[in-house]
């Protein structure tokens, strides 16, 4: 590669040699992995509009409540006390896509990240249907402020304002969740102003990312980008230019008709530029994997189009590894792969694990800070408690008591001594805890409590007991 064909790492594809913004005016895709993205967006869209409306055993099935600290994913409610599960979770997505990153690249980013689904798939095809084609985009812009201009920019920011709405109504939902939503939908914006000024931010932010910030949000904003600099290697599938064919001993050449380009000793590539202009990001692939690609194949399906009506292969840029291009070896799973699997297996085989171990109704009975033990008649020693019962489940847990498992004692609670936990609610209360000196040993005991549900065991806890030294 050439001096000045390597300059392009002097700066992003967005960017002017006088720092302003360089608009990029991708021409339609089109082929078979345009097709095929096609398919697998508008499933993703679905799944993305229609998760927080899903109901697993009453569990909203994607919800991220950060204010109330409540999450569901998957339809698994995590809370407060779950916060190591959720971690577990989020580490084991982390580590997917790094694997997939190794492997495949950035074929996230192309495929299944929101960002470029909204983008490519919602707003850029509601352009191409209002502005045109990439000729007719070009030539609006620069176009004066007469009557056409103004209909087409009026009526595409319109359409893009509504769904940038919809998308922070959709937004929300995960946040509060999809009930809380319809309710305040239902009750009207006058009933919930902070929630309506809330949704109208979301709006613009969306609006803003979508209508002007655009490819820059994967090239500048997200981390991801930089990432992969670091996870690809040489054996990563990624969206290549094959310059060992395309370039041959005398590089690429414009087509000409009944030209021998083997003879000539110029490649296949015939510098047409199309993969550039279809590129949502603006960067030539040709010069090599950079940050702004973000694997969404438009060139490959546009060179693959290009080779076909000037008669040579297919496959010239193509979804390929640095060694499959220069020493012709396929895809293998290697060491580090392996280790990455390892990881992922044993982390997923843990948090399985754990979401079987864990109990609906989590019990926490502590001692009340500052209380020592107190003498009764009988030889009785009583310490106070305060217990917190978490109802994970959307079912109201009833008729619950305690009773102590070991060491034998009694249990008084402050209140009524058998009661209620409502779905998804915290019961909090104080009890009292009288032991015989007898069944003591020292002056710190370990007690064993059992929670009951209509006389049925459903969860048991551990609590610490204070006595006298000199009784047993």
């Amino acid at each position: 590669m050439s001096q000045d064909q390597d300059n392009f790492r002097d700066s992003i594809g967005t960017i002017k040699e006088d720092g302003k913004r360089a608009w990029v005016f991708p021409k339609k895709p089109s082929g078979k992995l345009y097709e095929y993205r096609k398919y697998v967006s508008y499933v993703l869209l679905l799944f993305l509009i229609a998760s927080p409306f899903i109901k697993i055993n009453g569990n909203q099935f994607l919800m991220f409540n950060v204010l109330e600290r409540r999450f569901n994913i998957f339809g698994f409610p995590f809370y407060p006390q779950d916060f190591h599960l959720f971690v577990i979770s989020m580490i084991i997505g982390v580590i997917f896509i790094a694997l997939f990153t190794v492997a495949f690249g950035r074929i996230f980013c192309g495929w299944m990240c929101p960002q470029t689904i909204f983008m490519e798939m919602v707003f850029r095809r509601i352009e191409y249907w209002i502005d045109g084609d990439r000729g007719a985009q070009i030539k609006l812009d620069r176009q004066e402020w007469n009557a056409e201009k103004i209909r087409k920019r009026v009526l595409k920011w319109f359409i893009f304002f509504i769904i940038s709405f919809v998308i922070a109504n959709v937004f929300l939902a995960y946040l509060i969740g999809s009930d809380r939503l319809i309710q305040y939908i239902t009750d009207g914006p006058a009933q919930h102003l902070s929630t309506m000024v809330s949704l109208l931010i979301f709006t613009g932010v969306f609006y803003f990312v979508f209508a002007w910030f655009r490819e820059q949000v994967c090239i500048i904003a997200c981390p991801y980008g930089r990432m992969q600099g670091v996870l690809l290697d040489n054996k990563s599938i990624v969206v290549a230019y094959d310059y060992e064919r395309g370039e041959a001993e005398n590089g690429r050449k414009k087509w000409r008709k009944n030209e021998d380009r083997e003879a000539l000793g110029n490649g296949d590539c015939i510098d047409c530029n199309q993969c550039v202009n279809v590129c949502p990001t603006g960067i030539d692939i040709r010069n090599g994997t950079q940050l702004e690609c973000v694997n969404c194949t438009a060139c490959i399906d546009e060179c693959d189009t290009i080779m076909e009506k000037v008669n040579l292969p297919k496959g010239l840029i193509r979804y390929a590894s640095e060694v499959e291009i220069t020493k012709k070896e396929k895809f293998k799973f290697t060491p580090r792969l392996k280790g990455y699997t390892a990881v992922l297996v044993i982390l997923t085989g843990v948090l399985v694990g754990m979401m079987f171990l864990r109990n609906d109704l989590e019990a926490n009975i502590l001692r009340l800070p500052g209380q020592l033990y107190e003498h009764k008649e009988g030889n009785i020693i009583s310490n106070v408690y305060t217990y917190k019962l978490m109802n994970k489940t959307t079912k109201t847990v009833e008729d619950v008591h305690f009773e102590l498992i070991s060491p034998k004692g009694e249990i008084k609670l402050v209140r009524n001594e058998n009661f209620n936990v409502d779905a998804e609610a915290l019961a909090e209360g104080t009890l009292f805890i009288e032991i015989n000196q007898s069944a003591l040993s020292g002056d710190k005991n370990n007690l064993k409590i059992g929670v009951y549900s209509n006389d049925k065991l459903i969860e048991t806890t551990t609590a610490r007991f204070l006595a006298p030294r000199s009784y047993k």
